[in-house]
């Protein structure tokens, strides 16, 4: 397998012991399939960030532990491998645990994992439950932080929480629909990926207290447990406009934004008003095809470069304490697109 890295940093980016990743160079048995291809990511996640060691000054090695569908994930591991040249004399590596849907105790299980390998910080998305709690706390028992991403874990030891204000996102999200829908009676479809993410329910509350106190006779009809995937998205929204004849707009929390455009094609509905989040590829195409209305939207360079903040002041590489800011929120139209 060619490679151009020493076995030892090669093990340290997978996480396996550097006799395993010589097993697995040389082609030799005895190696499970899935540690095979966590070294050969390893490989090629040492190739992305290969600018970062040549450089010199303090090493920080970095988890990005994710549930969240791959669109998502790809879109925050190119923010962060963009903005790893930025931090020099700093060196940031990053590993990454990256899952569209993950069932929590083996979440559970690559946190204690990480807890036992060492790591300067873990960056975590996951939902906000008991277990995930306690995971946090381990870790901080063991000196290894955790930042929370996009979505918090509140009742936790975690250091920081790094995203937008999701209720205040909420909020903005049901102030435009009421202005789009001021002369539209039409109910509107709220769907989320799962009700076990805090940041999805903080973007719910936010639009539901907004919405109840300037637009209370306007109805509104809940679909949660899509996992923001195209599919299921699709599924359960067809379900839903078909089971309530009289949705007319939508607010998607969870992402699956194709999958619902295309249930309100194979019902032939129209949607007059359909708000989403985050900027990646395929919301790009929906807001040029005119199928979002507006995409509410955070820089997560920005992001980035706040959890290597973090992390480096935790660690005393920053002087002073730094604590990070809450994102600001972009209202994205087909009109005003970053990059076109």
């Amino acid at each position: 397998m060619p490679h151009r890295y020493p076995v030892r940093e090669i093990a340290r980016q997978a996480g396996v012991s550097e006799a395993t990743v010589d097993r697995v160079l040389h082609r030799r048995p005895g190696v499970r399939e899935g540690t095979v291809r966590q070294v050969e990511q390893a490989i090629a996640d040492l190739d992305r960030q290969r600018a970062q060691l040549r450089l010199s000054g303090r090493q920080f090695m970095i988890d990005l532990v994710m549930e969240t569908p791959r669109r998502f994930s790809s879109m925050v591991r190119s923010a962060l491998e963009a903005e790893l040249p930025g931090l020099r004399p700093a060196i940031f590596r990053a590993r990454y645990h990256l899952h569209e849907t993950w069932p929590v105790e083996d979440l559970i299980a690559t946190l204690d994992a990480i807890a036992r390998q060492g790591s300067q910080a873990v960056v975590l998305k996951a939902p906000d439950t008991p277990e995930v709690a306690e995971a946090i706390g381990r870790l901080t028992g063991v000196r290894i932080p955790v930042i929370t991403l996009v979505t918090d874990v509140p009742m936790s030891t975690r250091l920081a929480y790094v995203g937008m204000d999701n209720r205040a996102a909420g909020a903005t999200a049901a102030y435009l629909m009421q202005q789009w829908l001021r002369h539209t009676d039409v109910d509107i479809l709220v769907m989320t990926s799962s009700e076990m993410f805090r940041g999805e329910e903080e973007r719910e509350m936010g639009f539901r207290a907004v919405m109840r106190r300037d637009d209370p006779t306007r109805r509104i009809i809940d679909v949660s447990g899509s996992d923001g995937l195209d599919a299921t998205s699709r599924r359960l929204a067809y379900r839903a406009l078909q089971d309530n004849p009289r949705i007319g707009a939508v607010y998607s929390i969870g992402g699956g934004n194709k999958g619902i455009v295309a249930a309100f094609a194979d019902v032939h509905r129209d949607c007059e008003v359909f708000l989403g989040h985050d900027l990646g590829p395929a919301n790009r195409d929906l807001l040029r095809s005119g199928d979002l209305t507006a995409v509410l939207h955070h820089d997560l360079r920005s992001d980035m470069r706040q959890v290597a903040q973090t992390v480096m002041s935790h660690h005393g590489a920053l002087a002073g304490g730094y604590r990070p800011q809450v994102s600001e929120i972009a209202v994205i139209t087909p009109h005003n697109i970053p990059g076109d």
